[in-house]
C-alpha cells in the first residue's frame, strides 16, 4: 500500500531545542540535516532533510540569535516539551483553486497569506500559504503551500533519507477522510490518538519519527 499522499511537499517536526533535535536526527539517521534559515520576525529557524521527489522535512525550533516575537512562535513551538511531528503541507498546482474548491466543499483550509525565510547565504526566499480559517486542531489535515518561482527547498542539494510511509491516527478518522478529499489529497488514518509517524530510510535502515 503507499502511503505517501498525493501532492505531498513537507512534513513539520517541530521541536522546544532546534540543535538537540537536529543531533539526535544526525545519530539515528547517519544523515546530518542542512541549515534551511531563519524566519525573521517570527523567532524560528530550520534544518531540512529530502524526502525524496519534491518532498522535504522541516525541523523546525526557536533561534536563539533572534529576539522573542511580538506573538506565539509557528506551530505552537513555545508549548513543546519535546520534539514532535505537528503537521504537514501540500502543494498544489494552483493554490487560489484549491482554496476554492476546499470551500466549495465545505472545508475552509484559511487565507492564503506572504511568508519568507533569509537562507544562510543571505538570500531571501519566499512562499504563498493558508494559514487560520478553519484547519482541523490534530494538524493532520495539511496547510497549502506555494512556492511560486522560488527554489523549491527539494531542489537546493539537501541531503535525503527517501520517505517510505506517513501515516497518523486519529479519535475519528472519519471526521479527517471528507476534508482530505477536499484538498485533493489522502493520508492513512487509523483510530486512536491524534498523532503522526513516519519512517524514512537511512545508512542505519529504516527509522520511524512521530
Amino acid at each position: 500500500m503507499n502511503t505517501i499522499p498525493a501532492r505531498l511537499d513537507h512534513i513539520v517536526l517541530a521541536t522546544p531545542d532546534l540543535a538537540a533535535t537536529v543531533a539526535e536526527f544526525t545519530r539515528r539517521t547517519g544523515v546530518a540535516p542542512a541549515p534551511g534559515g531563519v524566519h525573521i520576525g517570527h523567532g524560528t529557524r530550520n534544518h531540512l532533510v529530502g524526502l525524496g521527489g519534491r518532498a522535504y522535512l522541516e525541523i523546525l525550533g526557536p533561534d536563539p540569535d533572534q529576539p522573542a516575537p511580538s506573538g506565539p512562535r509557528p506551530f505552537g513551538v513555545d508549548g513543546l516539551a519535546a520534539p514532535r511531528t505537528l503537521t504537514w503541507a501540500i502543494s498544489p498546482a494552483d493554490l487560489d483553486a484549491a482554496v476554492a474548491a476546499a470551500r466549495a466543499q465545505g472545508y475552509d483550509p484559511g487565507d492564503v497569506r506572504d511568508m519568507s525565510r533569509r537562507r544562510p547565504d543571505g538570500s531571501l526566499l519566499r512562499w504563498r500559504l493558508t494559514d487560520g480559517g478553519s484547519p482541523h486542531p490534530s494538524g493532520l489535515v495539511p496547510f497549502l503551500i506555494d512556492w511560486g518561482t522560488a527554489t523549491h527547498p527539494s531542489d537546493s542539494g539537501l541531503p535525503v533519507t527517501p520517505l517510505r510511509e506517513l501515516t497518523a491516527t486519529a479519535p475519528a478518522p472519519d471526521e479527517i477522510r471528507p476534508l482530505l478529499a477536499a484538498l485533493g489529497t489522502d493520508l492513512l488514518v487509523t483510530e486512536g490518538p491524534a498523532a503522526f509517524s513516519f519512517t524514512v530510510d537511512t545508512p542505519n535502515g529504516p527509522v520511524a519519527f512521530s
